[in-house]
């Protein structure tokens, strides 16, 4: 991995912190499942991963560390692995499967995020069913957010790859 392409990470996870901590007022609304699929979808599994690992880490360091901290960087780097096969698709993906694909992975989250509960409590449904409406504003988030934030980054993301591109034939 390459400068650049950490530069990159460092600024999606900062983007991601930010956003995390400034949309806390919204129940599980916040940018960070969908910065992590176009991340996936963009620079791979490895970049998708790190991302998730680190901004769960950092944004849990301002609003709070506990036992789902593992399950977030659990869920949120499956995730990064799912898109970033999407991502492998040799056609490009169409927007509007993207904002679908991000509307399953609020689901997906929150599946995740309350298996955590079964696993210490022993109760999975009752604390699923009660949580998904904030499931859903998590989906609806994240395809907000997908709307707005992919065609930005996937615009500057390509001219990651026309560098990436030239510094390696200049060398």
């Amino acid at each position: 991995m390459n400068t650049y392409k950490l530069t990159l990470l460092a600024l999606l996870a900062s983007l991601a912190v930010v956003g995390r901590s400034a949309f806390t007022f919204l129940p599980n609304v916040q940018p960070v499942t969908s910065l992590i699929i176009i991340c996936g979808l963009l620079l791979g599994p490895a970049a998708a991963t790190i991302l998730a690992l680190l901004t769960t880490f950092l944004s849990n360091m301002l609003l709070g560390m506990g036992i789902w901290t593992i399950w977030q960087v659990v869920s949120w780097a499956l995730i990064g692995l799912i898109s970033s096969f999407l991502g492998k698709y040799p056609r490009r993906v169409p927007v509007y499967i993207i904002v679908l694909f991000s509307i399953f992975c609020g689901f997906l989250y929150g599946l995740i995020i309350s298996l955590t509960t079964y696993s210490i409590a022993g109760k999975f449904w009752p604390y699923y069913l009660a949580g998904l409406p904030f499931d859903t504003y998590h989906a609806i988030g994240n395809a907000v957010f997908i709307t707005l934030l992919y065609p930005i980054i996937s615009h500057f993301f390509k001219k990651y790859a026309n560098n990436r591109f030239y510094l390696q034939n200049i060398s």
